[in-house]
Protein backbone atom coordinates (compact mmCIF):
# COMPACT_ATOMS: atom_id res chain seq x y z
CA UNK A 1 0.00 0.00 0.00
CA UNK A 2 1.14 3.59 0.18
CA UNK A 3 1.07 6.67 2.37
CA UNK A 4 -2.39 7.68 3.53
CA UNK A 5 -3.97 10.78 5.03
CA UNK A 6 -6.93 10.15 7.35
CA UNK A 7 -9.05 13.01 8.75
CA UNK A 8 -11.15 12.37 11.87
CA UNK A 9 -13.94 14.69 12.97
CA UNK A 10 -12.60 15.14 16.50
CA UNK A 11 -9.56 16.37 18.37
CA UNK A 12 -7.97 13.14 19.60
CA UNK A 13 -6.14 13.24 22.93
CA UNK A 14 -2.61 11.86 23.40
CA UNK A 15 -3.94 8.67 25.00
CA UNK A 16 -6.07 7.86 21.94
CA UNK A 17 -3.30 8.82 19.54
CA UNK A 18 -1.02 6.28 21.24
CA UNK A 19 -3.20 3.59 19.62
CA UNK A 20 -1.71 4.64 16.25
CA UNK A 21 2.06 4.72 16.87
CA UNK A 22 2.90 4.24 13.18
CA UNK A 23 0.89 7.33 12.11
CA UNK A 24 1.86 10.99 12.51
CA UNK A 25 -0.95 13.02 14.14
CA UNK A 26 -1.69 16.69 13.56
CA UNK A 27 -4.41 18.41 15.52
CA UNK A 28 -6.59 21.02 13.89
CA UNK A 29 -9.62 22.84 15.29
CA UNK A 30 -12.35 20.17 15.60
CA UNK A 31 -10.39 17.56 13.68
CA UNK A 32 -7.23 15.44 13.71
CA UNK A 33 -5.28 14.09 10.77
CA UNK A 34 -3.24 10.91 10.80
CA UNK A 35 -0.63 10.43 8.10
CA UNK A 36 1.64 7.48 7.50
CA UNK A 37 2.54 4.39 5.54
CA UNK A 38 0.19 1.46 5.88
CA UNK A 39 1.28 -1.97 4.71
CA UNK A 40 -1.95 -3.14 3.11
CA UNK A 41 -5.72 -2.85 2.96
CA UNK A 42 -6.06 -4.99 6.09
CA UNK A 43 -3.98 -2.54 8.15
CA UNK A 44 -6.04 0.40 6.84
CA UNK A 45 -9.25 -1.43 7.73
CA UNK A 46 -7.89 -2.06 11.23
CA UNK A 47 -7.22 1.66 11.75
CA UNK A 48 -10.67 2.58 10.42
CA UNK A 49 -12.38 -0.08 12.55
CA UNK A 50 -10.60 1.11 15.70
CA UNK A 51 -11.59 4.73 15.04
CA UNK A 52 -15.19 3.60 14.50
CA UNK A 53 -15.15 1.50 17.69
CA UNK A 54 -13.90 4.54 19.61
CA UNK A 55 -16.83 6.53 18.20
CA UNK A 56 -14.92 8.85 15.87
CA UNK A 57 -16.25 9.78 12.45
CA UNK A 58 -13.71 9.43 9.65
CA UNK A 59 -14.48 12.18 7.15
CA UNK A 60 -11.66 11.69 4.68
CA UNK A 61 -9.14 9.06 3.56
CA UNK A 62 -6.71 10.09 0.83
CA UNK A 63 -3.85 8.20 -0.78
CA UNK A 64 -0.75 10.40 -1.02
CA UNK A 65 1.11 9.72 -4.28
CA UNK A 66 4.77 8.77 -4.13
CA UNK A 67 7.09 11.64 -5.11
Amino acid sequence: MSKLFIRVEAELCDELLSAFPHLVPRRHPVSTTLTGDLVDQEELQGVLNLLDTLGFAVVEVVTIPDP
